[in-house]
C-alpha cells in the first residue's frame, strides 16, 4: 500500500500537470486558435496519459489514476477543439 503522504505528493503534481493545459484549452476554445498544435503529438501524449493511468489502476493509486484522468480529459478537449476548427 502506498503511503498516504506519497499519495499527497501526487495529487499535488497531478492538480499543477492539470492547470498546465488549462492555457491550451483556452487558446483552442476561447480564442479559436490551432496555430501551432501537432495533432500527432497530442496523439501521443493520449497514448502515455492512458498508459499511466492504466499503471495507476494496476499499482492502487489514487493520485496517479486521478491525476491522469483529469489530463487526459483535458487532452481530448485540445484534440476535439483543434478538430471541429481545422474541418
Amino acid at each position: 500500500m502506498i503511503p498516504f503522504w506519497v499519495e499527497v505528493i501526487g495529487v499535488f503534481a497531478g492538480f499543477f500537470g492539470v492547470i498546465a493545459w488549462i492555457p491550451q484549452i483556452k487558446r483552442v476554445w476561447s480564442e479559436k486558435k490551432h496555430d501551432g498544435i501537432s495533432l500527432p503529438t497530442f496523439a501521443l501524449v493520449s497514448i502515455s496519459l492512458i498508459l499511466w493511468l492504466l499503471y495507476g489502476i494496476i499499482i492502487g493509486s489514487v493520485a496517479i489514476t486521478l491525476a491522469n484522468i483529469a489530463a487526459l480529459s483535458c487532452i481530448i478537449a485540445i484534440i476535439v477543439g483543434v478538430v471541429k476548427l481545422r474541418n
